[in-house]
């Protein structure tokens, strides 16, 4: 964080809560300002959260143990809490902070520092997304299309592979395959309140698979002070709008997990003694993660774009949970991870039927994917559809009191689930993914595939030997 030197200092701290610090009497400061705080054990930054004639609430990074009104000086260092920007940040590991930690030294070749607020977007110059963004999983790139500019978040569980996901998609995620890869493309990757152990699995999976150097870092740890959860994703979201707008990449942000975010934001709300909206958040969480959410988009007349996959935990499975809840009304659709099919051992446990993209039919086609990939999509709805039906049906009749056209779903269902779904760890092309689809989709008799043209069928079916 960039600072300048203190112009003003206060020793009129009248109480000390949790993270915040109560100031009587400061004079001429503004909201979101930087302030340095000395006292017997060292010095920390903070920010100013709130003023009025009388009192000022700010927002300590560190630790407040040790600190009281008495062995503490506040000063006014008459800025903004900024990041560094430029192109050596690529390939970098840093804390909440913005400070490295991969043991690569600090950060050279600084072009800019800018604001980690960032930079409304005018609605009159968004752009509406049309291109597609290949993840490398099939429930996604053929079912739940991703694309660029979109907000689309994964709802989890406790104890679903929540991470294991966010790390193959950040390893394998690139620009659609009409751009021959000729696109820059850029993850940056944040993850917030995170163990020990899982910044380790992090770090080693992005360095064996070598996407450590198409992306940029943010770990904080749950052992960091809380109120660092509160600046990563804006300082991470901050660094995405450096490499989109100013350099012309497509940015992949991945949050993870805004749980954790929203946790910190109801302790800042409690120790600020405010009105409790649900389960004690805060009543502003919408507005705020509003402000990080919608700093996702396209603009016209710019290259870049920033696409943004929210992660978030949904505590008992609850959907209704307000940060589900509220994520939900921000963003553009939900890929929805399925308890059941965890303990199956099927990874991504993706539920497709619960998962939707919105934004999906403005990436897909024949200028984008192919033709066909709407009426695939479709029959692979219907059918998984069908088949979850018929799975309650055989468990009250038995299967002896099944058709064979209905038989056949049941073996449809079977190996759409351990064999489309059930990727594992590795990338599936979209040509792969449509391949994997057809070999599911043509174990139907082809009156049962209504959703797709006839010469499709048979061409498909030809190709692969086989009759109706």
């Amino acid at each position: 964080m960039m600072m300048r030197l203190p112009k003003e200092g206060y020793r009129t701290i009248e109480k000390i809560a949790g993270p915040l610090l109560f100031v009587n009497k400061v004079k001429g400061a503004g909201i979101g300002e930087v302030v340095r705080i000395v006292s017997n054990f060292g010095e920390d930054y903070g920010q100013i959260l709130q003023i009025t004639e009388e009192l000022c609430v700010i927002q300590v990074f560190g630790e407040t143990m040790g600190l009281s009104p008495g062995n503490s000086i506040v000063w006014l260092e008459r800025d903004v809490i900024k990041i560094p920007l430029g192109i050596a940040l690529q390939g970098r590991i840093l804390n909440g902070r913005a400070d490295p930690i991969d043991g690569e030294g600090p950060i050279s070749c600084i072009e800019m520092w800018a604001p980690i607020q960032g930079n409304i977007i005018n609605p009159w110059r968004r752009k509406s997304p049309n291109k597609f963004i290949e993840t490398g999983i099939s429930t996604i790139d053929l079912m739940n299309t991703l694309v660029k500019g979109q907000k689309l978040p994964i709802f989890t569980g406790t104890g679903l592979p929540a991470n294991k996901l966010a790390a193959q998609i950040a390893k394998y995620a690139g620009t659609d395959a009409s751009s021959n890869g000729k696109e820059p493309f850029l993850v940056v990757f944040a993850a917030m309140g995170i163990t020990q152990r899982e910044a380790a699995y992090f770090r080693r999976a992005f360095h064996e698979s070598g996407s450590i150097y198409r992306g940029v870092f943010f770990f904080n740890l749950a052992e960091d002070p809380s109120i660092e959860r509160i600046l990563t994703p804006r300082m991470a979201l901050t660094v995405a709008e450096y490499f989109a707008f100013e350099r012309g990449y497509d940015v992949l942000v991945i949050l993870t997990d805004m749980l954790h975010y929203c946790e910190a934001l109801r302790e800042v709300s409690s120790a600020r003694e405010e009105i409790p909206g649900r389960r004690g958040f805060p009543s502003y969480m919408y507005s705020d993660l509003a402000s990080i959410y919608e700093r996702a988009g396209c603009i016209s007349g710019l290259k870049g774009s920033i696409t943004q996959i929210p992660i978030v935990t949904m505590p008992d499975d609850d959907l209704t949970h307000p940060v589900p809840d509220l994520t939900g009304y921000i963003t553009e659709g939900q890929i929805v991870m399925d308890r059941s099919l965890h303990g199956r051992q099927i990874f991504p446990p993706i539920d497709v039927l619960s998962s939707l993209s919105r934004l999906m039919n403005k990436g897909i086609g024949e200028k984008s994917t192919v033709p066909e990939h709407r009426s695939l999509s479709d029959q692979l709805y219907a059918a998984y559809g069908r088949f979850k039906d018929l799975v309650r049906l055989k468990a009250i009749i038995g299967e002896e009191g099944l058709t064979p056209t209905e038989l056949s779903y049941l073996d449809f269902g079977e190996k759409f689930e351990t064999y489309f779904v059930n990727q594992k760890d590795k990338r599936r092309s979209l040509e792969e993914t449509l391949e994997c689809a057809w070999d599911c989709l043509l174990t139907l008799p082809k009156e049962e595939l209504h959703r797709l043209p006839s010469y499709l069928i048979e061409e498909m079916s030809f190709k692969r030997g086989m009759k109706f």
